[in-house]
């Protein structure tokens, strides 16, 4: 299994891009065309966190990937929750079931980006989100926007 991290920006096509014209047509109608969750995640709000599993669960109910559902739960969680806490925001929840997977976005408006911290034995509760996410999600990474950034996790169609 392949875990990546990319992080800085929005991942920029050109001239070293192996992409055509067409490639990026198909894939942009593909994306279209996918089944999408998307939810305004209000700041402050942690009955965000249940109800946006709850959601995502319904999403991927006929994805046929019983256990990456249960991982795209968690993961989804954390970022949710990260969200919530550490911004003092609404943030943008978005996930898309394509035939490459499943992608998983929160979107946030605070340019602070988040820092993978070693969990501390003593304090049972905070500092194991991004460790989780980097462990059991194909690729994620931060991308900065105009205002804020989006955290993201990618989990594979084709992994059990």
């Amino acid at each position: 299994m392949k875990r990546q991290a990319r992080g800085g920006g929005p991942i920029a096509t050109g001239a070293f891009s192996a992409d055509t014209v067409e490639d990026k047509a198909d894939s942009a109608m593909e994306e279209a065309r996918a089944p999408q969750l998307k939810r305004r995640l209000r700041r402050a709000d942690l009955g965000a966190v249940p109800e946006s599993r709850k959601a995502l669960r319904e999403l991927l109910r006929h994805w046929g990937r019983p256990g990456r559902a249960e991982v795209a739960e968690l993961l989804t969680s954390e970022l949710v929750t990260n969200a919530i806490i550490h911004t003092d925001h609404d943030a943008l929840l978005t996930a898309t079931v394509g035939p490459r997977g499943l992608r998983v976005e929160v979107r946030d408006f605070v340019s602070r980006r988040p820092r993978l911290r070693v969990p501390n034995a003593d304090d049972g509760t905070h500092g194991r989100g991004l460790v989780l996410v980097q462990s059991l999600a194909d690729a994620w990474g931060v991308r900065v926007h105009g205002v804020g950034k989006a955290v993201w996790f990618d989990l594979d169609a084709g992994v059990a």
